[in-house]
Formats: C-alpha cells, sequence, structure tokens
C-alpha cells in the first residue's frame, strides 16, 4: 500500500507480533501492565511515607494522591473500553463538558454570551459527539466547527452587548477547539478503517494516552533532575528544552515496545509517539500561558492531586490531532 511515495508494506513490523494474539488478549495483557505499574507506583508511595520526613513529605503526600488519581483515571478508561466504541464516545464527550466547563468558567463572559454559551454546552457539544458515535469523519470535522464559528457569535451579537466582544468569542471558539474539536480526535480513531487492524481500534487509542502521558512525566521528572534552559521562561521556568528533548524520546522509545499493539512498525511507532509526546509538551505550554495570564494554577480541582480535568488531558488534546491525522494518512484506507 502506498501514501504518499512510502510504501508502508516495507516498513518493518514488531517481530513478536503474532496471528493468535486477538483484540481481547493484546488489550487483557496492556492493562495488566499498566496495572502492575500503578501497584509498584502505590507501594513505592507508601514506602517513601514511612522513610521520608521534613520538608519532602510534601512532595511525597502530592505523589501519593498524583498515584491515588491515576488509579481512578485507569479505572474510567478501562470501563469505557469494556462497553466499545459508543462507551469511548461517552467518555469522551464527558471529558469535553467538564474541560470546556473548566475553561468557560476561567474566561471572562457577560450576560449577553448566556445563549451562546447554552448552544454551545447543549447544542455544538452534543452534535459533535453525536457524529463521533455513528462515525460522520466529515460531519464532526467540517459542519460541525465551521457552523460553530459563523453562528456562535452572531448569537452574543444578536444580544447587543459589543464589550470586549472580540475577546468573548474567541474564548468561546478557543474553548470549543481544544476541549471538543481536538480532544475528540481520539474517539475519531475508532471511525477509521485500518487493513488488518479490524477491532483492535481501542489500543489505538491506549497508545496515545500511555505515550503522552508518559511523555508529560518523563518531561518533568527530566526537567527537574538536568533541566538549565527553560522553553518559555516568561510562562514557566519548569518545562524546560533538556526535558523535552529526553522526555520525548523517552516516550518514544516505550511507544517503540508498544508498537506491537498498533499498525505501526517499530520505527513508525517511535516517530508517531515521538510527534505526539512533543505536541502534547508545547500544547502543555500553550495551556500555562492562558492559566498565567488568567492567574491560576490550576483549571480545577476535580481530579485529586491533579488539579482540573483540562489539566490532565490538556496533553492529549494538543497531540491528538497530529496522531490522528498521521494515523489516517499512513495507515488507514
Amino acid at each position: 500500500m502506498m501514501k504518499f511515495g512510502i510504501d508502508l508494506g516495507k516498513l518493518p513490523v514488531p517481530p513478536w507480533t503474532g496471528p493468535t494474539l486477538g483484540p481481547r488478549t493484546t488489550t487483557a495483557l496492556l492493562f495488566a501492565g499498566v496495572f502492575v505499574v500503578l501497584i509498584m507506583a502505590t507501594l513505592f508511595g507508601r514506602y517513601l511515607r514511612r522513610r521520608v520526613r521534613g520538608r519532602r513529605v510534601g512532595v511525597i503526600e502530592s505523589y501519593v494522591a498524583r498515584v491515588r488519581g491515576w488509579w481512578i483515571m485507569v479505572a474510567w478508561i478501562g470501563l469505557a473500553f469494556l462497553a466499545g466504541r459508543k462507551g469511548v464516545a461517552l467518555l469522551f464527550a464527558f471529558a469535553s463538558f467538564g474541560t470546556l466547563r473548566e475553561f468557560i468558567t476561567l474566561s471572562p463572559t457577560r450576560i449577553g454570551d448566556h445563549w451562546t454559551l447554552l448552544a454551545a454546552f447543549f447544542l455544538v457539544l452534543p452534535l459533535h459527539y453525536l457524529g463521533i458515535w455513528h462515525g460522520w469523519l466529515t460531519f464532526t470535522e467540517l459542519w460541525v466547527p465551521v457552523f460553530a464559528f459563523l453562528f456562535l457569535p452572531i448569537v452574543s451579537a444578536l444580544r447587543g452587548d459589543a464589550k470586549r466582544f472580540m475577546d468573548r468569542a474567541a474564548n468561546v471558539q478557543w474553548g470549543l477547539m481544544i476541549c471538543v474539536y481536538c480532544l475528540s480526535n481520539v474517539p475519531q480513531l475508532l471511525s477509521l478503517r485500518i487493513p488488518d487492524y479490524a477491532g483492535r481500534h481501542l489500543l489505538l487509542i491506549a497508545f496515545l494516552v500511555l505515550v503522552v502521558q508518559s511523555g508529560d512525566v518523563l518531561q518533568k521528572f527530566f526537567s527537574a533532575r538536568l533541566g538549565r534552559t527553560p522553553a518559555a521562561p516568561g510562562v514557566s521556568l519548569t518545562r524546560t528544552w533538556e526535558g523535552l528533548v529526553l522526555g520525548g524520546f523517552g516516550a518514544a522509545l516505550l511507544g517503540a515496545m508498544l508498537a506491537w499493539i498498533t499498525p505501526f512498525g517499530v520505527w513508525a511507532a517511535f516517530g508517531i509517539a515521538l510527534a505526539a509526546t512533543w505536541m502534547g509538551f508545547l500544547g502543555s505550554l500553550v495551556m500555562t500561558a492562558i492559566k498565567r495570564d488568567r492567574g491560576v494554577r490550576y483549571w480545577g480541582h476535580s481530579i485529586v492531586g491533579h488539579g482540573g480535568m483540562l489539566d490532565r488531558v490538556a496533553p492529549v488534546a494538543f497531540a491528538a490531532p497530529i496522531y490522528f491525522h498521521l494515523v489516517r494518512y499512513f495507515y488507514a484506507v
């Protein structure tokens, strides 16, 4: 199969992939590995609680809270996977609603925006995910974003309030773009037709979430340990170029090891994971800039130890479009 002059059939395939490894078995093995990692992280947190004293206690408690939050998130993802395509669509619809709520809560709005916000939450968002539910790619990629972009400002204008109109309209459109359109590229992966990959599309989502979230953790670790050069000093001193490079390559190695759950070869999985992780890092930097502008540390407090939902899904939201289109244009038919 040729795409853009590249013979995908000649790309290296994972040598340990076997035809007897079915979708359910692969998913079960993947989640078993995740649970083992979480158990080890939990036991490590208990060990640190007993050994560490003094000023580092706060850091340890933050770590324990984050691990507890990961248990909750993995449980929700696992339940969605058990429910299949519709369960994943509902999970991400809920995530889009929650993150959009956090974004708008911290955005300047006026009475004239109330009908616009109602339309965004209860018309645009449900219509968009209805299209994802049924696999209507053109509807979700073109119709909903374009017509929402055109008509939501009209609703605000008809309310007759022109004060800071551009800022208010841009806030709503930005919130929809990040929290709905970009994030929904994750469940849209289930609509792709990939040769010899039937029944395994949920694993594409698992690959994306694992490499991006692992990359986020690794970038913070390397930035804290080895970071010397902030990527954007006026935005964040804790996100460094060293963290970006080393964390990205660490996540890319994980992606290469997870190639067996994807239609990618080992090197393709490495490159796709690297692109998605770096995009997630840069997206987190953008969202941090917005939080600094609004004078807050977190978007919310809905996830214990992790801040708000948007704090957790922002890297995935920025990584999802590039990941979706790489998979679509090079592997789907």
